[in-house]
């Protein structure tokens, strides 16, 4: 359904999260302390964010995300329960705010509010293109295709912000999780890929379209 970024210090609390939301269809990132979650943040659809991190506090990290990623919803967890914590965590622009101990039930129902909030849906539909997220499935018609891992969370990324010019080494950054040698070669292939299974006319394309000079976007009338 969603990429959602889980960072705490704890290993056994991203333990226990990840068992849950996983359990929900979502996509997991982790990270252990607040550079690895900036370093992560990009690939992130929310962001359950613990405050007591080291290198970079949840509170740093919470006001760079903010400032870099404006529409990216944030979910605070801390052992701090007092009004003013909240508050600030409020102020630094979390969405929502939970104390440890907390139920994981709620925080999964908690972050489901959040993404329904936020416009990611379960289904995509374009035309007669469907892309079901809980089971990371995409149909062209009837015909389920057989997208590898890639190439699916490279459709998805580009059709859940339709009309949005994507550049090669943003796509990299969000589907591969990092900058690689032959930036523009890697992309270049798997568009090509995934273009063949989706039966797509380069030249006049009905989804993914090609923006010279820049990458790639999906058009938003198909």
């Amino acid at each position: 359904m969603a990429n959602v970024l889980i960072v705490d210090d704890d290993p056994a609390i991203r333990q226990i999260l990840r068992a849950y939301l996983s359990h929900e269809g979502h996509g997991l990132l982790e990270a252990a302390d607040g550079v690895e979650a900036l370093e992560r943040a990009p690939q992130a659809d929310l962001v359950v964010l613990d405050l007591m991190l080291p290198e970079l506090s949840g509170w740093e990290v919470a006001g760079i995300l903010r400032k870099d990623f404006p529409d990216l919803p944030i979910l605070m967890l801390t052992a701090r329960g007092e009004e003013s914590e909240r508050i600030r965590g409020f102020e630094l622009g979390a969405d929502d705010y939970v104390s440890k101990p907390f139920s994981p039930r709620e925080v999964v129902a908690r972050v489901r509010a959040l993404l329904r909030r936020s416009g990611v849906k379960d289904e995509l539909e374009f035309g007669d293109l469907k892309i079901a997220l809980r089971n990371r499935t995409a149909y062209l018609g009837s015909q389920p295709l057989n997208l590898s891992k890639l190439e699916y969370d490279l459709l998805l990324t580009l059709a859940q912000h339709a009309g949005m010019v994507w550049s090669r080494e943003r796509l990299m950054e969000r589907v591969w999780g990092g900058d690689y040698p032959g930036i523009e070669r890697v992309v270049d292939v798997h568009i090509a890929a995934l273009r063949k299974k989706l039966g797509e006319d380069a030249d006049n394309p009905r989804f993914v379209e090609t923006v010279r000079g820049v990458g790639y976007r999906f058009k938003e009338a198909s």
